[in-house]
Order: C-alpha cells, then sequence, then structure tokens
C-alpha cells in the first residue's frame, strides 16, 4: 500500500503536488472510446468505484492535489461525490469542492482540492466564457504578502474563451507573490506563451514541457503546473496513470523561508 507524503519542513519546505483531470472516472486508452464508452458520461458504470480507490492509491502520495472533470454526486457516479471520495479513501483531511456546472441529479461537474494543510481561505472564480461552466479554485496557504497561493483550473477548449480566462486570471494573480497555477488548461505551452497579457501578469514558468494528452499515447501538453518564480521546483512527472484521457502531473515545490513562516511551518530561519 501506498504510504502517504509527509511534506518535509526545513530550511526550505517541500510540498509534493499534482494535478488530474480524471473524466469523471471513465477509463480511456484509445481514440474509440470516446464513442463506445460516451455513454458514461451519462449512466453510472459499476466499475467506477474500483478506479477512484485506484487513484486514492496514487494521490496518497501527494500533500496538495487539484482535481479536474470530478463529479460532484450525480445519477452517473452512482450518487458519488468523486471529491469527497477521494479525499476520505487517500486520507486528505482537507477538501473542497468547486460546482461550475450544475446539470442537477445527471451530472455535477466539478473542480476539486485535496490538501493535508489546512487553507487560510478558498475562494471559488466563474471564469467567462461563451458557454457557462469553467471556473478556478483559489486556495490561500497562510497570511500576508508571503502566503501561498495556488490555483486549480480548467480552461475552455475555444481559443476564444481561453483568452477570455486568461485575462481574468492575470488580473487575480498580477498582486501576489508565491503562486502556483495548476490543471487543464486545454492548451498547449506555445499557446500558452503567446498570451502577453497573462505571461506579464506574473511571470509564471513551467518547469519544463510534458506531454499528457491523450493517456494512452501523449502527444499534446494540455495540462500544466505553472510557478512563480520565488518558488524552486524539481522532480516534475507525468505518471503512467491510464485512469482517464489525461495523464496526472506531479511535482515538488520548495517554499523559501518567508513563505515557510506565513504558512506557520517550523524554519531554522
Amino acid at each position: 500500500m501506498t504510504q502517504v507524503h509527509a511534506f518535509h519542513a526545513g530550511p526550505t519546505a517541500t510540498l509534493r503536488l499534482l494535478t488530474f483531470n480524471l473524466q469523471v472516472g471513465i477509463s480511456t486508452s484509445a481514440y474509440h472510446h470516446y464513442l463506445t464508452r460516451s455513454w458514461q458520461h451519462l449512466l453510472p458504470h459499476p466499475r467506477r468505484q474500483r478506479r477512484l480507490d485506484l487513484m486514492s492509491e496514487v494521490l496518497k502520495g501527494y500533500d496538495i492535489v487539484g482535481l479536474q472533470e470530478a463529479d460532484g454526486g450525480s445519477f452517473r457516479s452512482g450518487n458519488v461525490n468523486q471529491v469527497d471520495y477521494l479525499a476520505q479513501h487517500a486520507g486528505f483531511p482537507h477538501h473542497y469542492q468547486q460546482l461550475n456546472r450544475n446539470l442537477g441529479r445527471f451530472a455535477q461537474h466539478s473542480n476539486g482540492l485535496l490538501s493535508r494543510l489546512a487553507p487560510a481561505h478558498i475562494e471559488e472564480h466563474r471564469l467567462p466564457g461563451t458557454l457557462p461552466g469553467r471556473g478556478a479554485l483559489h486556495a490561500r496557504y497562510g497570511d500576508g504578502p508571503d502566503a501561498l497561493h495556488i490555483f486549480i483550473a480548467h480552461l475552455a477548449l475555444s481559443h476564444r474563451g481561453r483568452v477570455r480566462q486568461l485575462d481574468y486570471l492575470s488580473e487575480v494573480v498580477a498582486p501576489l507573490r508565491h503562486v502556483v497555477v495548476m490543471g487543464d488548461l486545454n492548451c498547449t505551452p506555445e499557446q500558452l506563451h503567446s498570451h502577453s497579457r497573462f505571461c506579464s501578469a506574473l511571470p509564471l514558468r513551467p518547469v519544463r514541457t510534458l506531454l499528457s494528452y491523450p493517456s494512452w499515447q501523449p502527444r499534446r501538453a494540455l495540462d500544466h503546473i505553472l510557478l512563480s518564480s520565488s518558488l524552486e521546483a524539481d522532480n516534475l512527472q507525468v505518471l503512467d496513470q491510464l485512469f482517464s484521457d489525461h495523464l496526472p502531473l506531479a511535482i515538488d515545490i520548495h517554499l523559501p523561508p518567508r513563505c515557510q513562516q506565513a504558512l506557520g511551518l517550523p524554519s531554522d530561519r
């Protein structure tokens, strides 16, 4: 069994982060599955809970997890709130669900946060777009200018929609110092870098580009973990877990001493 990871607090605290579009627990491992398994977006599947159990074993190794395309407890998921289920089975004491597209008992499209640290504040952002239903979840750890800000985002498929959403996020992250933006941004690094307003609001950088989609034969980098220059990181990796049509993306980030102190973590500086 996977052991629960305990973050390292020392001169520089290390947190293990993971972002994952779980496609409401549908196992997609070939293009034709988009057709043959499309019914699972509407109807429950007896093996879906088993896949959630397998996911929870992987998530146990991380401190903060961002989820996209989770179901908040509707007919198709067997009335299981997938954010709550994964938090409980992976041993996360803190979790939060952002319901972005509410189709009643038929579907509850959501982002999710799983965390071993207690957030000081959580804010939901409804992202603009032609079609409603995209959101970003903002978790603040600690207080003051050296707090850590983690955004979990799921952006639109259309270029026009993403531009509006990146404009919105630019305004939110601009005044912040220690920032992580992670999630399914539905664009390549080249498309992201072409958005000058977002890139100039706060210089967020990818550690490096990793291919995450489609999961069975990755050819595109649609999932990202972007960091402000104040945060050091290593061990960026794509996990070879065929739980959905996206692969999970993970990283270790190292908090500077002042950020560590803002979070109330022990420091020898």
